[in-house]
Formats: C-alpha cells, structure tokens, sequence
C-alpha cells in the first residue's frame, strides 16, 4: 500500500477550497498553509492564461525531512504516508531546509514543524483526506497506488504526469495532469511587486489580513491602483535589463501573481555563529597538536589554553544551537532521542564526546596523571576533525539547497578550523608569552589563507550544476552580498592577512591579522548560510 496524491490541472478552477477545507481540518493558523494554490500567468495580453497548481508535501518516498530529522519528529509509515509528531520536535527546521517543495512551516502557535499529512486521522477511518472531499471539480485524486483497481492507479497508467523536481531524486508521490513548467518550477518565475492577488507573497498570509492593517494605518492605499497594470507600468518606466517585471512583460514570460508567505532566512546569525565557534574548538586544540606531531615541545601552559579554549568555545556553540531552536526546552531530545541518519544527531554527540575528551586531556595536564598522552590525543584529534566538518554534511542532507550540495565545503569547514586556531593562538602569544612551538603559526596560517582563497574559488565556480546554484553565486559575488564578500571575506579576511604575513609578521601584526581572519571565517559563514535560503522552493 501505498498513498498518493494527482492534480489535475485540466480541471483545477483556482477556488482555494482545498486551502479552506485544509485550514478548517486542521485548525491551522493564518499566514500558513499545508495545501495553497498558486498561481502563474503567462503570455502577453491579449493573449494570456491563469494557470493554478495545488501545492503541499509531496510525501516522497525518499524523504529528505524524514532523513534529516533530528528525533523522528518526521516519519514514514506503513502506507507511504509521511507524518509528524509535534510532541518530538525541537523547531531545528532542517526538515524546512532540506524539503526541496517548501511543504514544511514552523506553528506560529506551538512552535513545531507541520505540513500536510494526507489527513491520516480520516485515511484511517477510511475517509478521503478534506481537500479531496471538498474539490468541486474532482482536480484533486488521492488513494492507494498500489491498488490497480483505485482511480489514481488507472490515471497514473493512462495519463501522462510530472513531478516537480525529480532530479531530487525523493521519488515524489504528487503527481501533476498537464502540469506546466513555469507554474511548477519556483525558478521559472519571480515574484511580482504590491497588487492585489500577490499580497501573500509579502508574507501577510492572506490579502484580508493586509487590509485589516491598512484598516488601522494612516498611509495613502488606492485599491484601484493595486492591480498587474502597477507592475506593468513600473516595469515600463524602469527600463532596466535586471529588472525581471520589464523582461517578462516584453517577452509574455510567466509571472507569480499569488502565492505562499516567504519563510524567510531559517537559519540565521546563530547557525553562522556556531559554525564560527566550533572552528574555533576544534582548531584551539588541532594547533597544538600539529605542534607536537611535528616535534615541537608544548608546554602544559599552552595545552591548557587549548583546553580552557576549546571548551569555552564548545559552550558557545552549545549555547548558539539551543538558541536557533523554536522549543529549547526540549534540545536533549536530540540526545535522548535520536534519529541516527542525521548529522544533527552525529554533531551533537561529537560535540558532547569531544568535550569530554578534551576535559580528560586537561585534567591529565593539570595534575600530572601518568596516562599516555598519544593515544588520547589521536582520538580526540579525529573528534576534533569530525566537529569541524560535521555541519557539511548536514548541509548536503538539506536536498532543498543546491549550493550547499558541494564536496568542498568539507575542506572549507577544516580549513577555517586551522586558520582559526592559529588566530587565537597568536591572541594568546601576546598573553601567555612566546613559546619554540609558535614559530609554525606564520607558517600554517600562510598555508591556510592560500588553500582557503582557493576553496572559496572552486565553489563560486564549480558549483552544484542548477540554476539555483548559479543564482547563489551571482548573488554572492554581483549582487546583495558583493560588498560583505568582496571586503569582509576576500580583502580583509584573506588578503590583507597575506600580505601582513609577507611584510611586517610583529607582534602588532599578528594581532590585527588574527582579528581580521577571524572577522573574515565569520562573513564566510553569514553568506555561506544565508544566500542559499533567499532562493525560493515553490
């Protein structure tokens, strides 16, 4: 047994009640949706068409959400269905991220993950889920595909059907009737500017909950005027090659004119600031032990500094995880109840055993315990590696953004962990005094910044080969990040260093190299994290 859903957009008319009927079930709040309608139009007038697509969760056969849930809040049952438990979820919305169909949403009242769940609660009382029951054109198709004898099985072996995204490869189990390209892919359009039918897409939920406010503002509103032509005109009167309203009104391209709330940044100052702090974890103790594998005396003056460091560090990459969750009080789930195929879960017990680890390498030095040194520090430097590189392959199980999908953001990850910890290495040189060992600092942070300049390089130009990858980089590199990326990552978090370390390696120097290589890990990180989310997944 298996359940799935057709739309069939010969017959979807665009009334919305599938969206009413899905809310009513559900008791879901405004400004989300489980199942909407979105809607495209395309050519040039006269000549135009209103095209409308249900969207919702596609409850894949390989669902990414289910694999990247930290504590099985997402689940796969028996019949295909994929459900949630609210009572599991910890708000991480990497389910959000790695949803490539933009299905999933955070309950503004309970601050859990939801999404359609085919109404399992009438499935299993043998009931159609309420979209189904309330169509009045019969557009949308729900039942066992496995069931030769149900009305989705004889259209999927008579009709020809799509998929959004199939090469995914989740295996959706949504299939579209005279699906069209521009409706269902989220990159064949841009959102229009203010009108009528797309307030949704400013966020607003619903266009009765922007009148409400405008209701109570004292700004100029001409409902009037909030129509296509607004766009149209604008587009006219800016007569500008970027400016995608002007392209599609002069070539009939299809526009969005209503659509779903922007969710916005997910992920967001926290999630770049804890992957700044566990660098600096694991580089803390990875410099000294690179030392000491190249034959360098480390005194235990310096080893706890490493240690005092990299705990310091861990706590605050603790502390930033905890306080990206929309229910915190319950992060020990990730622990306590822990769905192994995420590397949430593997992050979290390397932070946890790394900790430890590190604890036990201080105590040893501290009190001069007679326990061979090696050994523990072998181990300790795997976990050091793994905590800086774990988050990489989170980001590759988040299938929703393609630019995270590069294999080099693993030596991106281990690189900034090196140079991070060389940076406060040099910082505590100044404090702790100069020791033999410190003379590799110039070396490797030399070293380093050439190998990272190099990284950023391949993955600006050998990125994942979608357009949305494309997108990201442009981004990046021409538009709202240019400025951070340009003179916060490449000038002063990499160059500058370079040529200080070339010319005038003082101590004065090496302050102001550590501060701007550390200044320049975390503008990496806040564009690295945050471009990738601004393009949209339906």
């Amino acid at each position: 047994m298996k359940y799935g859903f057709i739309i069939d957009n010969r017959k979807c008319i665009g009334c919305h009640a599938c969206t009413t009927a899905c809310k009513s079930e559900h008791d879901i709040a405004v400004g989300v949706n489980r199942t909407y309608v979105k809607q495209v139009e395309k050519g040039e007038f006269p000549n135009t068409r209103r095209i409308f697509s249900v969207m919702r969760c596609n409850h894949c056969t390989d669902a990414p959400c289910v694999n990247i849930c930290p504590v099985e809040a997402l689940y796969t049952r028996d019949d295909g269905i994929v459900d949630f438990d609210n009572n599991r979820c910890i708000g991480c919305k990497s389910c959000m991220q790695a949803c490539p169909y933009d299905a999933l949403y955070i309950d503004p009242d309970n601050k859990t993950a939801a999404k359609c769940n085919y109404c399992a609660h009438r499935v299993e009382v043998g009931r159609a889920p309420a979209c189904v029951e309330v169509c009045p054109e019969h557009a949308i198709i729900a039942g066992d595909m496995d069931n030769p004898n149900t009305e989705i099985s004889f259209l999927l072996s008579r009709e020809q059907v799509s998929v959004r995204k199939p090469e995914k490869g989740t295996n959706p189990n949504l299939f579209y009737i005279n699906g069209d390209f521009q409706s269902l892919n989220p990159e064949a359009t841009d959102k229009s500017g203010p009108g009528l039918w797309n307030s949704q897409a400013r966020g607003v939920g619903h266009y009765a909950k922007a009148a409400e406010k405008m209701l109570h503002s004292n700004d100029d509103v001409n409902l009037l005027q909030m129509s296509i032509d607004n766009d149209i005109e604008a587009a006219y009167q800016k007569e500008d090659s970027e400016n995608p309203n002007y392209i599609d009104v002069l070539n009939g391209k299809a526009r969005r004119v209503y659509d779903t709330p922007d969710k916005g940044i997910l992920w967001g100052w926290e999630v770049s600031a804890y992957i700044t702090s566990k660098a600096i974890a694991a580089g803390a103790f990875l410099i000294p032990f690179i030392a000491i594998l190249l034959g360098y005396e480390v005194s235990d003056t310096s080893k706890l500094w490493s240690v005092g460091i990299s705990l310091m560090f861990l706590g605050l990459t603790g502390l930033f995880l905890v306080m990206d969750l929309d229910r915190p009080d319950r992060f020990l789930n990730v622990l306590l109840r822990p769905q192994w195929n995420s590397w949430l879960v593997k992050g979290g017990y390397t932070i946890t055993i790394f900790g430890l680890l590190v604890t036990f390498w201080g105590a040893i030095t501290l009190f001069g315990w007679n326990i061979p040194e090696m050994p523990l520090l072998w181990i300790t430097a795997f976990f050091a590696i793994m905590l800086a590189i774990y988050t990489a392959f989170l980001f590759a199980q988040a299938k929703g953004r393609d630019f995270w999908q590069s294999p080099t953001l693993v030596i991106h990850m281990i690189v900034h962990s090196i140079m991070a910890g060389v940076a406060v290495f040099a910082l505590v040189l100044l404090i702790s005094g100069y020791e033999d060992w410190m003379i590799i600092l110039k070396n490797i942070m030399f070293s380093a910044i050439l190998v990272n300049l190099f990284v950023l390089l391949i993955e600006l130009t050998i990125t994942h080969p979608t357009t949305a990858a494309k997108t990201v980089v442009k981004m990046i590199t021409k538009g709202e990040y240019k400025t951070l990326f340009w003179i916060g990552v490449v000038l002063l978090g990499n160059i500058i260093p370079l040529i200080l370390l070339l010319t005038i390696p003082n101590n004065t120097t090496i302050v102001l190299i550590a501060i701007l290589v550390l200044i320049g890990i975390y503008d990496t990180e806040k564009i690295w994290v945050e471009a990738p989310q601004r393009i949209p997944l339906a």
